[in-house]
């Protein structure tokens, strides 16, 4: 955690509304949240809570209802479609399912080179793209020279996790929001998966807003948790505060439903 606290992303009475009159949906509801540079920010909550639309509003692909989003301590304006590509070279995320995050058409190195680009290396040499290329690749593990020339469906699931922190890795955006990358890999890539993103933030500085179900998770990987139920902040704080010292029934709920391998598991409360 920077000793330095520069506020990141911030909003103030954050809200979506879905629907009109008898079919309103409030999916986020007057929501207030403060992230900060470098930091790891867990928002947590069972499907339905609104985390993942919040989520949407964060990278500009859902517009707000109500409320002001603010980038570094500026109020956001993503008003042109100009002025949306450059806060998307700040803010990129990573989405669960890998397979349908890529263009099925485009080649590896279409993927890799169109973030060079976007990051001011369309006038690099060739060489000079493809060692980049292969300097990301191998911060995730992957060798470049056996890619090349490759689609990513013809990996496997992990390694499109992979890729796409490779991408990342080469667009050094200011914040990542990652929306559950780790809920349809095995156990192994997802461990791997985890490590990377911690290694991602602690190579360049990367404030990172991880979406997950996973208190347990949570608790292991954050440095500050907000709990959502009902498109609400119930509870926020540091890992420990939240999840330790929990004062919100819900958040209590939450940490109790986490299946505990030495008792035995209550399956009527499911």
């Amino acid at each position: 955690m920077n000793n330095k606290r520069n506020l990141c992303l911030s909003g103030k009475n954050v809200t979506k509304v879905f629907g009109l009159g008898n079919k309103k949906n409030v999916a986020v509801d007057n929501v207030d949240f403060e992230f900060y540079e470098g930091d790891l920010i867990s928002i947590v909550g069972e499907s339905g809570s609104g985390k993942t639309t919040l989520a949407k509003m964060l990278l500009g692909l859902t517009k707000i209802t109500k409320g002001e989003i603010f980038f570094q301590d500026k109020l956001r304006d993503i008003s042109t479609h100009k002025k949306k590509k450059e806060y998307w070279k700040n803010i990129q995320a990573i989405f669960q399912d890998p397979f349908s995050a890529y263009n099925t058409f485009l080649k590896i190195d279409s993927v890799l080179l169109d973030c060079i680009n976007m990051r001011g290396g369309k006038h690099f040499t060739m060489d000079k793209k493809i060692q980049l290329m292969t300097e990301a690749c191998s911060f995730v593990n992957l060798k470049y020279a056996e890619l090349t020339n490759k689609y990513p469906f013809e990996l496997s699931g992990g390694q499109m996790q992979r890729l796409m922190i490779a991408r990342i890795f080469l667009l050094k955006p200011k914040i990542l929001l990652a929306d559950e990358p780790t809920s349809m890999i095995d156990a192994c890539s997802r461990a791997t998966i985890l490590d990377m993103l911690m290694n991602l933030r602690n190579e360049i500085g990367t404030t990172i807003i991880f979406i997950t179900h996973d208190i347990g998770l949570a608790y292991y990987i954050s440095d500050s948790v907000y709990i959502m139920e009902r498109g609400k902040f119930v509870e926020r704080g540091t890992a420990e505060e939240v999840i330790i010292h929990s004062k919100a029934d819900y958040t209590k709920r939450l940490i109790s439903d986490v299946p505990k391998i030495h008792e035995e598991w209550d399956l009527t409360t499911v």
